[in-house]
């Protein structure tokens, strides 16, 4: 096994992405190394004026089934695979010359997946010759180079043309990325097709299962690295897994980048605007909601979203689930200032209205999302990783468990409160309110051991806004004092999941305070 450089005399060039092709062929024909190609590859080194030798050539064989199969030889394999000098005899008998270079990238099924193309279509960008390549040349680390994405070539070239070789330390990074590369196109293609096909055994009106023995992701890096993570000593970076969400995000020019935070807070704005109703409006801080609200129109919903926590508002994420016009941009700029604003869309009057606020500038960024295809939440633990379904339950009841059952504007609160309350941390506690059209939080407690503390601490929020509010419980109350601690408040309906062993008597004191009391259940814990 080869410890040092290795010259490279023979290479294999076959790549769905040709750029910088023309000059990584250059400059191995100026080393004088013999270029082996396939299709369209080497046609667009013989249009450079380079001279190649097909791949049939070397095989003996033609391309069949319109190129479907070429590189699936052992002259091309064993070529790659072979071992010297252990196996430098079997070669010469075989008549198999080795290969030192391997220059493969696959084709483009993410972008086919991404598109939403046809089954057929999409199968047809399933490659098969160069993952083989690939994974050869990798696992033959000890003499072959492989360069597996046109972002290898220029470093490749800064060591190569000084002596025509490449050293051991450069052919293991080099095949470590190949295995990544072939990792990810297969962890692709799963994912697309467990999405398109019944799983074996199954029929196809039978429903996959969601939760996989082997769970396979495919993530691809979306642009250059963050600044850092959570915190400056944190290395941190953003990956699309599947189409749509965050992963597909547009940043609209004249803003900075985005950070790993305000990316946390992105997808908790984004998350949010698409449960309530539109046009609706959040206000985001540290990945929950301080204000949110729906109304007649969007600047409506977004002033009501403003005024739930407007001192935590400074230096929010704002999530809107309308396009945003001139009248809203109007709004947005004449309220504090925010890290970013993310929304289907920017009218072009709209972008030069917020570009153009005094001390804006480049510092609010842009942000235009799609939805995300369905698909589980992922979550790190030491060693692992959790998986589950999204939290898209509706409730399974809507039950009023009181003498007293909520008024018509009561009602609409509550449906309002319930669907933002799954966006707090657990314990979580939301008091909303309600003005003719516009439903609006007012004041939030979550992220606390004890949920009657989290009661307390949205009663502060709210103020003297509790007065006739309705408050909304992810998570039943344990014990009456949550409901005693509301009603001091001024709330007069209540909306959680019950199922405590303490729910008659969590009633019973609903009804001895008036209140209303409806119960879903179903839960939303957010850990």
């Amino acid at each position: 096994m080869s410890t040092g450089p290795v010259t490279i005399r023979r290479a294999l060039l076959s790549v769905a992405d040709k750029s910088g092709l023309v000059e990584l062929g250059q400059a191995l024909a100026a080393r004088e190394v013999q270029l082996i190609s396939t299709g369209g590859t080497a046609r667009v080194l013989r249009e450079a004026g380079l001279s190649v030798t097909d791949v049939s050539e070397v095989t003996g064989h033609p391309e069949v089934f319109s190129g479907r199969v070429k590189t699936l030889h052992p002259k091309v394999h064993g070529g790659i695979l072979a071992r010297l000098p252990q196996d430098q005899a079997e070669m010469e008998q075989v008549q198999i010359e080795a290969l030192d270079l391997v220059v493969v990238n696959l084709y483009r099924f993410e972008d086919a997946a991404a598109k939403g193309v046809e089954l057929g279509e999409l199968v047809e960008q399933i490659d098969i010759g160069g993952p083989a390549m690939l994974r050869a040349a990798a696992k033959s680390f000890a003499r072959v180079g492989l360069l597996s994405d046109p972002s290898q070539y220029p470093g490749f070239l800064s060591e190569f043309t000084q002596e025509g070789t490449i050293s051991r330390g450069t052919r293991e990074r080099l095949a470590v990325a190949g295995f990544q590369r072939s990792a990810a196109y297969d962890a692709a293609v799963h994912a697309e097709l467990a999405q398109r096909l019944a799983p074996a055994g199954e029929a196809a009106s039978a429903a996959p299962s969601e939760l996989p023995t082997r769970l396979a992701i495919s993530g691809l890096r979306v642009g250059d690295p963050l600044r850092y993570g959570e915190n400056p000593h944190q290395q941190g970076a953003l990956y699309a897994v599947g189409s749509g969400g965050l992963g597909d995000l547009e940043l609209h020019e004249g803003g900075k980048a985005l950070s790993y935070n305000n990316l946390l807070d992105l997808d908790a704005a984004w998350d949010l605007t698409q449960r309530i109703p539109s046009p609706g409006a959040c206000v985001i801080k540290h990945a929950g909601p301080c204000g949110a609200a729906t109304g007649s129109d969007a600047v409506a919903a977004f002033e009501a979203a403003w005024e739930g926590d407007p001192l935590s508002a400074f230096g929010s994420v704002v999530g809107c689930n309308v396009r945003v016009d001139l009248a809203l941009a109007e709004a947005l700029v004449k309220k504090g200032f925010v890290e970013v604003i993310v929304a289907p869309g920017f009218e072009p009057a709209a972008l030069e209205r917020i570009r153009g606020r005094k001390g804006w500038g480049k510092s609010v960024r842009l942000v235009t999302a799609r939805p995300a295809a369905p698909g589980l939440r992922l979550r790190s633990v030491a060693g692992g990783l959790l998986a589950q379904t999204e939290d898209r339950a509706e409730p399974a009841k809507w039950e009023v468990v009181t003498q007293r059952a909520p008024s018509a504007s009561e009602e609409a609160a509550l449906r309002f409160a319930w669907t933002c309350v799954r966006s707090v941390r657990s314990n979580a506690i939301v008091f909303a309110g309600s003005e003719g059209e516009t439903h609006s939080l007012i004041g939030v407690g979550g992220g606390l051991p004890s949920r009657v503390d989290a009661v307390r601490l949205a009663a502060r929020k709210a103020s003297g806004r509790a007065q006739g509010a309705v408050m909304a419980s992810d998570a039943f109350f344990p014990f009456p004092d949550g409901v005693e601690v509301a009603a001091e408040a001024g709330v007069r309906a209540v909306v959680q999941p019950g199922g405590s062993k303490k729910d008659a008597d969590v009633i019973a004191r609903a009804d001895e305070l008036g209140l209303a009391m409806v119960l879903t259940g179903t839960r939303h814990f957010r850990h």
